[in-house]
Parts: C-alpha cells; structure tokens; sequence
C-alpha cells in the first residue's frame, strides 16, 4: 500500500531565527574542544532532528535512523515540548516496521498520518520554546 506523503509536504520548513543559527554554529565549533552541558546537547538534539521529522518521511525515517531515539525525546521534553513528545512516543512502533514506509499496511500508515498530524500542530511553537529555552537555560 502506497502512503501519501503530501501531508508532510504542505508543512512549512522551520526557519531558525539569527539567534539560535549563531548558537547552534557556536557549538558546533566547540563540539571538538569540550563536552556539551545537557542543556547544550538537547539543542543540537532538536536542531539536528528537526528536518528528519519534517523530510516526507518524517515520523517513519526518525524510528528507521540510527539517532538515540530516547534521547532525542529527552531533549524535546528538556526544552517543555510535550506536544512533540507525545507524537514521538506515539509513533514508536515504526521502530520494528519494514524498513520501506510504503511496506506498512492501510491501518498503519492513516495511524501514522494522524500522528504526523500532531506533529505538525506542534511544530508551530517549536521556535518560541527554543528561544526560552535558550535564554533560561544557556545563556
């Protein structure tokens, strides 16, 4: 069963503000030199994940990648992002499914839709949390 992933294709792609580039450019330079605080490894988490979970695969290709899933969640929740974590935890079950999204079956693959659906609803205040994260947290 083929899956439309048109759903994906109609979300906009996160677009950093200035700040957080400069930061997240900032670490990257450092990340030879020193270990990461928590905090700093959460940001890298959600910055580095972010265009997974918005490619058209989305939920699929984060359970289907090599990432520290948990982790990754971790710092979504570090940063007070539950309505991605919920979508995250929801969808772990594409961990053990074929590795070709198109492989899943009808029941899973609208299952999976309305997830992504969710995600999608909460990557719209992704940027504010980032923001207070950072400003609380980091610097």
């Amino acid at each position: 069963m083929a899956f439309n992933s048109a759903l994906m294709l109609s979300q906009e792609t996160i677009a950093w503000p200035n700040p957080i580039e400069v930061l997240i450019d900032q670490l990257e330079n450092e990340s030879s030199k020193r270990d990461f605080t928590r905090e700093e490894r959460a940001l890298m988490d959600i910055y580095e994940t972010v265009p997974i979970l918005q490619s058209d695969d989305s939920l699929h290709e984060f359970w289907q990648s090599g990432m520290d899933h948990q982790r990754i969640i971790n710092s979504f929740e570090l940063i007070g992002a539950t309505s991605l974590v919920d979508p995250l935890n929801a969808s772990r079950w594409c961990e053990t499914r074929p590795e070709d999204r198109n492989d899943y079956s009808e029941t899973e693959a609208n299952h999976l839709a309305t997830i992504e659906e969710e995600l999608i609803d909460g990557m719209d205040e992704l940027i504010e949390l980032v923001l207070d994260f950072i400003e609380e947290e980091i610097n």
